[in-house]
């Protein structure tokens, strides 16, 4: 299990645990970024990740990617 963070870009992940901000889990979790579901790492940033859910893209940044552990 690594941070998702830390993965490789151009892989899928499943999300095995999350935690932080209630409102910033809030928000990822109505989006279906939750534990047990498929991410896509599309490219990794100077200090952010640019991840595919369904037919969504959002950008995280390293303090949010680092509580996401794949």
């Amino acid at each position: 299990m690594q941070a998702l963070s830390d993965a490789k870009p151009g892989e899928s992940y499943t999300i095995k645990w999350m935690f932080g901000v209630p409102e910033v889990l809030e928000f990822l979790h109505s989006r279906q970024v939750k534990e047990g579901s498929t991410i896509r790492l599309i490219q990794r940033c100077r200090d952010s990740v640019l991840i595919g859910v369904q037919d969504m893209r959002f950008v995280l940044g390293d303090e949010v990617a680092e509580r996401i552990k794949v």
